[in-house]
């Protein structure tokens, strides 16, 4: 019986090789799936910018707070896993598969979905500390008040090609900062249970 306990806890610990922790760990594959997803972003652009300027707005990127320069650990955790959500959700809406190349829509949905599975591990135990989840409720429901009004200016300007470009630009700027955000996690000892 102990042979086979053994035998079993091995294959767990051979599942969760290098860049999958049973704790909280954003690996080099995660951050490298961060600049990917950027970069898909970056190809998704179909249109010169000057015709849209004119549909430009500041949708007030928190992002003092969403570089994480102003937040705990519990809190950064729960931005970043929130930023990621809520651009998944936005490029995952019935609209924008009409407004994109359907194959780098894909890449990055699929991208998003990887990074949230990864911040997963990390949400757990943070989740479970009732006393910190009112610190961490002001910054997601800035980040949430945030993509509120990307949704409601999409809808405002009828999903139209250029509020979806000006909507891919700000989407870059947010997971740029989100990007700095895993940085600053990441430096801070690779372990985030440690931070």
């Amino acid at each position: 019986m102990a042979f086979v306990l053994s035998l079993l806890m091995a294959l767990v610990l051979v599942s969760y090789g290098p860049g999958r922790s049973l704790g909280c760990y954003l690996s080099e594959d995660h951050m490298l799936g961060a600049r990917e997803n950027l970069r898909l972003l970056a190809r998704m652009n179909r249109l010169s910018p000057h015709p849209c300027l004119q549909d430009r707005k500041d949708f007030g990127l928190p992002q003092e707070m969403v570089e994480g320069s102003q937040l705990q650990k519990d809190q950064a955790i729960s931005v970043l896993h929130e930023m990621l959500q809520q651009c998944f959700n936005l490029f995952h809406i019935e609209h924008s598969s009409a407004a994109w190349n359907t194959t780098l829509l894909e890449q990055l949905c699929t991208g998003l979905q990887q990074q949230l599975e990864d911040l997963d591990a990390c949400l757990g135990p943070v989740m479970g500390e009732k006393d910190s989840d009112m610190g961490r409720m002001g910054p997601i429901l800035t980040v949430k008040k945030y993509f509120q009004d990307i949704h409601v200016y999409l809808k405002e300007k009828e999903y139209s090609d250029c509020a979806w470009e000006i909507i891919r630009v700000e989407m870059m700027r947010a997971l740029s900062s989100s990007t700095t955000l895993q940085k600053r996690l990441r430096k801070m000892g690779g372990d985030l249970n440690s931070l």
